[in-house]
């Protein structure tokens, strides 16, 4: 595992500076003028009160700008929510998504089809299935965007889980990400610090106090990296995001927070032997005899002793969740996640700020910050998205799963049977709750060395994945996911583009549209046409061997892969 000192400059890269957004308040700041400076004189009785002014309807949103938009706020979407979001606008939608109810559970559909099966105790089946089920056809769009992405940031992997039942541990922690994507980041630490998943993972489950007479410590894992990934990162950090000279933490914080996750364990009360899957929904529970329960020192604050293991956990937590670090580092990396790689220290300063205080005097608020990513100027801003430095690789999971989701790919037996796709040779290179390391898949201030980008000074997470042999695999994995054999038993019979299919340019205008947000040149789109001619497209067979091949190309089109 790599340590603090090799990624302390990938992950802390220097702000490039950045043009602002236009302002977008001239004209509110002009009615306040005028309204300063309103009426004169002497004693006359006021009037009447003005009726009151109806606020503005928002602008009509395009279609294109609906794409845009949903390609940052979904893992993937259809006509039908482009036209839902023209028809209500980016805030109506979002706050319909906040109230849509949440499908059924990672942990109650692996328990439903029959994976606490003693047959399957000591593997992972299962997992995958489920995690699928939910990214592709769960409505939540944004609900399940923003749960992909903080499993992208407090990372737990199937691959680091040993334990009995582990695909229900997995399953349980991804549950509480979604639970709480739009819930409070404070209570999210809480649950996650108790999750089984994480014990195993950080490997703080069973953790025990110092021992004189061995010398033995306790483990210092998830104490690091709870700090250096999940809240807090290496450097101290100003409002906007920028780093400071000076670190966060050193290693005497590092020992005196691990005193406080000692003694957690698996909760087995009452639980029968070998133990069920159901030890994996609780929350893990004190051993008395293991825990610290001296004073606790670490980034200024002391616990002191005596202090009982749930309220030390309690006033550890609120410690990191204050700190000053926690909305501009947790807000940048979300803003890279959904919208763009190097977003501006201003933009940064707006989520962290909203992240930091909802209005109503709350932190961590998640739908506070969703909304200040999704709705900020600079995330919405066409011509700031021209600009060379804006926007963002897209992951290849989240290229599959746009497919996927635009076009309606399902699973005939519930049964969702896409599996592992890690292999960069043969499939996508990425795949969710398998990240090879507590990183993540790519660390969020990557930069490809020797590249333009590097020049740039600019970061590029996800390029840290992308090699010759996972872009060669890629189109190979699309080109089958998209025809008739589908994934799995996970297959589109593409029903919106068949009446399309005679003419490729119709075709690759609704290709453009829905994946691409109109990002497609005409250009690219000229020559994509002319690939598509030389496939006869007479008979249904040839109408779908020309929608596999339009979709395979436009899958594969850098302008497509970069979202801007």
């Amino acid at each position: 595992m790599l340590r603090d000192s090799e990624i302390a400059v990938a992950d802390n890269p220097p702000a490039e500076p950045q043009p602002e957004p236009a302002p977008l308040a001239a004209a509110a700041a002009l009615t306040a003028l005028l309204a300063a400076c309103g009426g004169g004189g002497g004693g006359d009785a006021p009037g009447p009160a003005p009726a009151p002014v109806p606020a503005p309807a928002p602008p009509p949103v395009g279609a294109a700008e609906a794409a845009r938009f949903l390609a940052q706020a979904t893992p993937g979407a259809g006509k039908g929510e482009i036209l839902a979001v023209q028809a209500g606008g980016f805030a109506a939608w979002i706050e319909a998504q906040f109230a849509l109810p949440q499908s059924q559970s990672h942990y109650d559909w692996l328990a439903a089809h029959g994976y606490n099966d003693e047959k399957y105790r000591n593997n992972a089946t299962g997992l995958d299935n489920t995690i699928w089920r939910k990214l592709i056809a769960s409505p939540d769009g944004l609900r399940q965007r923003v749960t992909l992405a903080l499993s992208e940031i407090c990372v737990v992997s199937v691959l680091g889980v040993s334990t009995p039942w582990r695909q229900f541990a997995v399953a349980n922690y991804l549950d509480l990400l979604e639970n709480n994507a739009f819930g409070n980041y404070r209570t999210l630490l809480r649950q996650i610090s108790l999750s089984t998943a994480m014990g195993y993972y950080l490997t703080f489950r069973g953790n025990a106090k110092a021992n004189p007479a061995t010398g033995s410590e306790p483990d210092e894992n998830y104490a690091r990296e709870l700090m250096q990934l999940m809240t807090l990162g290496l450097y101290k950090l100003n409002a906007d995001g920028t780093p400071q000279a000076s670190e966060t933490y050193g290693q005497a914080d590092v020992s005196g927070l691990a005193r406080v996750f000692t003694g957690w364990d698996l909760d087995v009360s009452g639980l029968a032997s070998p133990l069920p899957p159901d030890v994996h929904r609780r929350p893990m529970a004190q051993v008395a005899s293991r825990y610290e329960s001296g004073s606790k020192s670490f980034l200024g604050t002391t616990i002191a002793a005596a202090t009982a293991a749930p309220a030390a956990l309690d006033a550890a937590l609120d410690t990191l969740f204050g700190h000053p670090n926690l909305p501009p580092f947790i807000g940048r990396q979300m803003i890279q996640r959904l919208v763009t790689s190097n977003p501006s220290p201003a933009y940064v300063a707006r989520v962290a700020a909203a992240f930091a205080d909802n209005g109503a005097g709350v932190r961590g608020d998640m739908k506070a910050l969703v909304r200040a990513i999704l709705l900020d100027a600079e995330a919405r801003d066409l011509v700031t998205a021209s600009a060379p430095s804006f926007g963002k690789l897209r992951e290849p999971v989240t290229r599959f799963l746009n497919w996927a989701r635009a076009f309606g790919a399902a699973s005939a037996g519930d049964t969702w049977s896409v599996n592992d796709l890690s292999d960069p040779a043969t499939k996508l290179g990425q795949s969710p709750m398998r990240s090879p390391s507590v990183f993540n898949f790519f660390r969020p201030g990557y930069v490809p060395p020797n590249s333009a980008i590097a020049a740039g000074g600019l970061a590029a997470p996800e390029f840290q994945i992308t090699t010759e042999s996972s872009v060669a695999g890629y189109v190979n994995f699309m080109q089958l996911a998209v025809s008739g054999a589908g994934i799995g038993d996970v297959k589109s019979g593409y029903p919106t583009l068949l009446p399309l299919a005679a003419d490729s340019r119709a075709l690759l205008a609704e290709l453009n549209l829905v994946l691409a947000a109109n990002q497609l040149s005409a250009t690219t789109l000229a020559t994509l046409a002319a690939a598509l001619d030389s496939v006869a497209a007479g008979s249904d067979s040839g109408k779908l061997n020309r929608i596999w091949a339009a979709l395979t190309l436009v899958l594969a089109s850098p302008e497509y892969i970069v979202q801007k």
